[in-house]
């Protein structure tokens, strides 16, 4: 099968693609993803956290800018997709509260507060006494909180399901086919080969494989942009009538140096994650990493030993040497990236697909977005890629 004129062809299925996928199919653009097991990997192991301010770390200023704007997004785009299709979005709008288990803990989340504060974010320093009051049944080894109102948490399975109706009444074409290579004529990308070998040409390329980015072939190996698979474990339990709620926030806990975060859900399931791990593409689920989560949840939650282990699940968040995703120009006219969000591509869909949207449209990525170009991570005046033309594409 040879296809012409595809208009814009979308490399991975997951949140990102999907919800630019059906952006772009909503100003009349004709779109097709390519993706083996749409919404299947990533974008359904993780845990839904709407984490800005809690995710926060030193140093990370654009990358904040880029969370908030999204995090502000997500009710928009949740009331829309849920008009759009009739299904839920899974928002769950309840706030995080980050939780303390000893002196040396407390210690660590009132230091990120004070930082938070000087960034102007919206957090409340809690006692224990404060903190149990809220979530009455953490432990009561529990010393000290941070109550962040707005941050909260998705059902991602429930915002997959939602977007893969989305993209099929749009008319968006859906290939379940891996893509092997990227097809370029001189420094154009002008299509894909599928793992069939069969090529599909279009007017623009955009490679959301999140961590399977290392993966496509036929991209120039100065431009590609350096993203690894980082594993995550997971687990998914659930919560006797009786226990319920047994949380009412999303929890993030340091407990005797270790992170943990319990993200409840309306109909009792309760997710717990997440290790790290530098393994590549192996998401095998090994016992350390399923004892480590137990370990730590108890700690802070101790019912979390009468609640029923529903499913143990491992990950690949797509990371990058500076943790902030890849956007917009590749360097080849007609490749544009949309990758890299490592523990952030559940919050950063909204803005993710808004801002690729608008670059494929007007050929100019939003300011917001100018500080996640692939060039960034280039030596000497390779900054070419930030400069390399994007097409418009018309509907």
């Amino acid at each position: 099968m040879t296809d012409s004129g595809s208009g814009v062809v979308l490399i991975g299925g997951g949140l990102i693609g999907l919800s630019t996928a059906w952006r772009l199919a909503a100003d009349g653009i004709q779109v097709t993803v390519c993706d083996p097991t749409p919404g299947i990997r990533t974008s359904s192991v993780a845990a839904g956290m709407l984490a800005p301010v809690t995710e926060v770390e030193y140093g990370e200023d654009a990358l904040l800018a880029l969370n908030l704007a999204s995090n502000a997004a997500w009710p928009a785009f949740a009331e829309e997709l849920e008009a759009a299709t009739g299904l839920p979005a899974g928002l769950h709008k309840t706030g995080t509260l980050s939780v303390a288990y000893d002196a040396d803990d407390a210690a660590a989340i009132r230091r990120l507060a004070e930082y938070q504060r000087r960034l102007g974010l919206d957090v409340e320093e809690l006692t224990g006494r404060e903190t149990r009051k809220r979530e009455p049944l953490l432990a009561a080894g529990v010393t000290a909180g941070v109550w962040v109102p707005n941050d909260h948490s998705v059902n991602n399975r429930q915002t997959v399901a939602a977007l893969l109706r989305a993209v099929e009444l749009s008319g968006v074409r859906l290939i379940k086919r891996s893509v092997s290579r990227i097809l370029c004529e001189g420094s154009k990308a002008v299509g894909v080969e599928l793992d069939n070998g069969d090529p599909l040409r279009a007017d623009q390329i955009i490679a959301a494989a999140g961590p399977w980015t290392a993966q496509l072939n036929g991209i120039p190996d100065e431009l590609r942009p350096p993203v690894r698979p980082l594993k995550g474990e997971i687990l998914r339990l659930r919560v006797p009538e009786a226990y319920r709620p047994a949380l009412q926030h999303t929890v993030r806990a340091t407990a005797r140096g270790f992170s943990v975060y319990l993200v409840p859900r309306p109909d009792g399931e309760l997710v717990v994650g997440a290790t790290t791990s530098e393994l590549g593409y192996d998401t095998r689920v090994l016992a350390g990493g399923v004892f480590a989560l137990l370990r730590d949840a108890r700690m802070v939650l101790p019912i979390t030993d009468e609640l029923e282990l529903v499913e143990s699940v491992a990950g690949l968040r797509p990371a990058t040497p500076d943790n902030a995703p890849v956007l917009g120009a590749s360097g080849l006219d007609g490749l544009l990236w949309a990758t890299g969000h490592y523990r952030n591509g559940v919050l950063l869909t909204p803005i993710t697909a808004q801002v690729i949207a608008e670059t494929v449209r007007t050929g100019v990525l939003p300011e917001l977005a100018e500080p996640f170009l692939a060039s960034r991570f280039s030596r000497g005046d390779q900054a070419h890629g930030a400069a390399a033309a994007v097409p418009k594409v018309m509907g």
